[in-house]
């Protein structure tokens, strides 16, 4: 479990493929001197395992699935990547709930400024984008953020200063790949919906009606 909020930027300084799973080394003093074998490390929002470390790297293994629904067959070495280590019970939640279980990718559609905040525009599948509420939370490359605006297939969000300086969202560009997990409250709700009684069929929409005969409004 973790909660959106990057300890560190990490720099990739081995990136290998073999057998149709990825292999990575990455560089972080900072996380590599506490981290032990077998911890879990979120990199760029997916959850993965470290199977090797010295004082300043650590290495895990990507399987076959983590390539197919994130951004990780887009790594290389030299690039940099967002870490958080797993949460404690004990730790403030001062992000949201996030599982490190990617969802799947979203794409940069436009990056402007307002005021002080970078305002960045993303398009993903309306599956996902359903699940993704305004004033909701979203977790992008691990970060996590408040969506400021959303549509059919697109959403906002609106990056503060100190998020854009210390996260890799600053190397974004309109086109970049990143990784996206959506809340996991939204998930629950849906398929309680979708699996209640009152649908018959699963591709029957979620309305209004149906939410205030569920008690939700």
């Amino acid at each position: 479990m973790f909660t959106g909020l990057i300890e560190d930027t990490g720099k990739v300084i081995n990136a290998s493929f073999s057998d149709g799973a990825l292999y990575l080394e990455i560089e972080s003093a900072k996380l590599a001197q506490e981290i032990k074998i077998g911890d879990s490390v979120a990199i760029n929002g997916a959850c993965q395992t470290v199977t090797a470390k010295t004082q300043s790297t650590f290495k895990v293994f990507a399987s076959a699935q983590t390539l197919s629904v994130t951004t990780f067959n887009d790594i290389n070495k030299g690039h940099f990547v967002n870490l958080e280590r797993a949460m404690r019970l004990s730790d403030r939640l001062n992000g949201h709930i996030v599982t490190g279980h990617v969802d799947g990718t979203a794409v940069v559609e436009e990056i402007s400024k307002t005021g002080d905040s970078i305002l960045f525009t993303f398009t993903t599948q309306d599956t996902l984008c359903k699940q993704i509420v305004k004033k909701g939370s979203v977790t992008i490359d691990g970060i996590s953020l408040t969506v400021f605006d959303t549509n059919k297939n697109t959403f906002k969000i609106a990056v503060i200063p100190h998020t854009f300086d210390n996260t890799c969202i600053k190397f974004y560009k309109k086109g970049t790949r990143v990784n996206l997990e959506t809340d996991i409250l939204a998930k629950y709700v849906e398929k309680y919906l979708l699996s209640n009684d009152n649908i018959k069929d699963n591709s029957s929409a979620i309305n209004m009606n149906l939410l205030e005969k569920n008690g939700f409004i």
